[in-house]
């Protein structure tokens, strides 16, 4: 079977070949030449929401695979590494284009978890859409908050929300819906799709969980999936209200029935509110109950896509990806709602610009070397084209062309406007670095916006078994940190540091450098990422503390920058491009700690001698935080290469630091929620006070928490469409468990991560093995005098 339906439709096909995968051949076409038809989009989301089987089941719809895998058994197309599969969860971003009606979905699979949040930060720097799915019996969560906070840091334009997981025991669509209110992700979500629980309506009375159908209140129709049927039917519903009730796909009795009309009403109507248009169009409709359900689909959409480009609205679907409900209605309004690179192409992407493309990844394959993967935000790139790392100042040469199908690759002879793809052959390009094609004659070209690497919060030292084996560690060491920017090394008092996201980064970095690289060491003790802040003293600036000397070339040179340093205020946000700190010049513009050095401007350099200050604390060797430094002005001799402030830079500011004394010293704290029964509750709340948490908030409802540390409070639902429960019949189910005896109940807190590396052992104990719990970081806090010299003591600095 040759799994290329006649929904595959490329406008261009350069090169054509047969992969099988899973026992399906799929026809691998290269590049589609119409960029208005291209949705660079990524599938983001709290760990185990569903985003993998969602690809799974995007895959099969679109013919790519014959049948879906699995994450229970580790046979997705998308989670391939070993760890992935071994472990049931995603480590990694994996690309895949995706081939649907006329449109090419440039599909990007995301980890969940927090500590592989590097992943999401450079799939959000580079899509211009994003599916944000929601388990609907949790809600809204933690990591979905700090993913959307990531999508908003890159300013990605549009977005989808899809509540899955419809088909379990306690899934509530009106309570996700709420949740998104409640947590403030949008004001306005939008459904456009309400779901279908059961047929019978006997179903609804014994509230028996499922989902067998959707309501498409756009297109006004009904799509019903049967568990022996290979695709669901469709069935259009009557435009008269009058005759909704006498179908035969929905009795007269199904309490959803009198729910539909109002939805499509209220649909239209909050539409038309972002539409002058569409409400010049409802105003004119004829008087009737029926009146709304004439207005065609082909109407509401150009609005309706207007509004999700404008951000006035967001979308919502749902269905169930483990049962392939809804796959379908989320692929046609990817196509339809999601922005393509021309809806964004303002100062940003041009098709007929010059060529420049942003380096989002790098990975490394045994076999084929270093894996470049680039997005083309203008020009087209070809073959053996020489391109210029206007980050690094360094030539590269695009060797191989190629798109990812996850692990499996195409070559192709060109990369076009808009694309995502994959170039082999470099050899000094990074994550976050722009290229342009290096025989360009134009004025410079300005660097792409980098990407912000997440703060590490925890480490370990990394102790090579023999001598023999030093160099070979720190050469994996340097090519693990190029694949996962995240990885950072250093090396304090003679000992090899590696620092991480989390407990579970630093294993999968601990597997991957003996796995992959071949590493021969001992990891040590973890231990979390302390800062350090500026000391109270005084630093006055004189012509002294502002000089810098070195020769070069036998001649002597003189370096002279002048800063200003202070803490931040309490109101004052730090940048995250800087770890908390930040860094202006002498007009209040912010300095980037890695740009362009195409130009060879000094501030350029002089931004990497300060990340280097900053890096480590002339006190402690700790990284500094919440500092304010202002470069207000220097000089340097003529005739001198500019990179000779950075080390003027870093040695100056790092006198400067060293003279104001040690500041206070902060740990990370983690934001947690745990789920236990009622009878556990004293003595959950009792080890976390013990270790140092705080308790914000108790609650007896899991599903829907609002969040304890948002002073705003939630959206209003005024103008928002909240169906009732009738379209959730096992959330009736769910609310019945609440009088039981072991009831639920959910515990908020903020507890510093150093006392809550063990936590999944303590509360194993604590609850019986029926507790849960999830964690998000929550930044870093100022210790306690106690409790910095405990932390001066653990890192041997008293």
């Amino acid at each position: 079977m040759l799994c290329a339906s006649s929904r595959i439709s490329p406008l261009r096909t350069l090169k054509s070949k047969n992969i099988s995968s899973k026992g399906c051949r799929y026809l691998v076409t290269s590049t589609n030449d119409d960029p208005s038809k291209i949705r660079n989009m990524a599938l983001v989301a709290h760990i185990d929401s569903g985003k993998t089987t969602l690809t799974e089941s995007i895959l099969l719809g679109s013919s790519y695979l014959s049948s879906p895998g699995s994450v229970d058994t580790g046979s997705t197309t998308t989670d391939f590494l070993p760890a992935e599969r071994e472990r049931g969860i995603t480590i990694q971003s994996a690309s895949i284009p995706v081939k649907w009606k006329d449109w090419t979905f440039n599909l990007i699979d995301t980890p969940g978890h927090a500590d592989f949040g590097m992943e999401v930060e450079c799939a959000s720097r580079v899509v211009d859409g994003a599916v944000v799915l929601i388990d609907s019996v949790e809600g809204v969560e933690s990591q979905t908050k700090g993913v959307w906070r990531q999508l908003d840091r890159y300013g990605v334009p549009t977005r989808i929300m899809f509540l899955n997981k419809l088909d379990r025991p306690g899934a509530s669509f009106r309570s996700s819906l709420s949740s998104l209110l409640a947590h403030r992700l949008h004001p306005k979500p939008m459904a456009l799709t309400l779901p279908i629980a059961s047929f019978d309506p006997h179903d609804y009375a014994r509230a028996e969980p499922g989902i067998q159908g959707l309501v498409d209140l756009v297109n006004w129709e009904v799509w019903k999936w049967d568990s022996d049927a290979t695709s669901p039917s469709r069935h259009p519903l009557p435009r008269d209200i009058d005759n909704l009730g006498q179908i035969d796909l929905l009795p007269s009795s199904h309490p959803i029935l009198p729910h539909l009309v109002p939805a499509r009403m209220a649909l239209l109507e909050n539409l038309s509110m972002f539409s002058e248009e569409l409400m010049e169009t409802l105003l004119s409709l004829t008087s009737g109950p029926s009146s709304y359900l004439s207005v065609e689909p082909s109407t509401i959409m150009p609005h309706l896509r207007a509004a999700s480009l404008r951000n006035d609205i967001l979308p919502v679907l749902c269905g169930s990806a483990f049962k392939n409900i809804g796959t379908e209605l989320v692929m046609n309004y990817i196509g339809e709602l999601l922005a393509s690179p021309l809806d964004v192409a303002a100062g940003t992407q041009s098709k007929d610009a010059p060529l420049r493309l942003l380096a989002w990844k790098v990975g490394w394959h045994p076999k084929k070397g270093w894996m470049t993967y680039v997005r083309v935000y203008s020009g087209t790139l070809k073959r053996h084209s020489t391109l210029m790392n206007t980050t690094r100042d360094q030539k590269e040469r695009a060797s191989r062309l190629l798109l990812m199908y996850a692990s499996r690759t195409e070559e192709v002879d060109e990369l076009p406007f808009g694309f995502v793809g994959v170039i082999q052959g470099f050899k000094y390009t990074r994550t976050g670095d722009t290229l342009v094609l290096a025989q360009h004659d134009g004025p410079p070209e300005l660097s792409l916006r980098e990407i912000t690497l997440p703060p590490a919060v925890m480490s370990a030292s990394v102790v090579p078994l023999s001598h023999s084996d030093l160099e070979p560690v720190q050469t994996a060491l340097q090519s693990l940190a190029r694949t996962d920017p995240s990885v950072r090394t250093d090396t304090q008092e003679g000992q090899i540091l590696v620092h991480g996201l989390g407990a579970l980064h630093l294993e999968i970095v601990e597997g991957r450098l003996r796995d992959e690289f071949g590493a021969r060491f001992e990891f040590g003790q973890r231990r979390v990422s302390y800062r350090e802040g500026l000391g109270f003293g005084e630093s006055t600036s004189n012509p002294d503390s502002d000089r810098w000397f070195t020769e070069v070339m036998g001649r002597p040179v003189f370096v002279v920058i002048n800063f200003s340093l202070r803490s931040l205020r309490d109101n004052e946000m730090g940048d995250p491009a800087w770890d908390g700190n930040v860094v202006i010049d002498k007009d209040g513009i912010p300095i980037r700690p890695d740009v362009s050095t195409v130009e060879r401007r000094p501030q350029q350099y002089m931004a990497r001698g300060i990340a280097t200050a900053l890096s480590s604390s002339p006190h402690t060797s700790l990284a500094m935080s919440h500092v304010h430094v202002q470069v207000n002005n220097f000089t340097y001799p003529f005739g001198v290469d500019p990179s000779i402030t950075a080390s003027a830079a870093a040695v100056l500011l790092r006198n400067r630091i060293r003279e104001v004394g040690m500041g206070a010293v902060m740990e990370p704290y983690i934001r947690i929620k745990v789920i236990i029964n009622e009878d556990s509750l004293g003595a959950v709340i009792r080890d976390l006070t013990e270790n140092g948490g705080e308790v914000s908030e108790l609650g007896a409802d899991s599903s829907i928490g609002i969040d304890v540390d948002d002073e705003l409070g939630p959206y209003t639902q005024d103008g928002v469409y909240i169906p009732p429960d009738a379209f959730s019949t096992s959330s009736k189910s769910y609310a019945t468990k609440s009088a039981s005896p072991r009831l639920k109940r959910t515990v908020y807190a903020i507890a510093p991560l150093n006392k809550m590396l063990d936590y999944s052992s303590r509360l194993r104990a604590l609850s019986g093995g029926h507790g849960l719990f999830e964690m998000s970081s929550a930044g870093f806090r100022i210790v306690a005098e106690p409790r910095k010299r405990e932390i001066l003591k653990e890192i041997g600095r008293l």
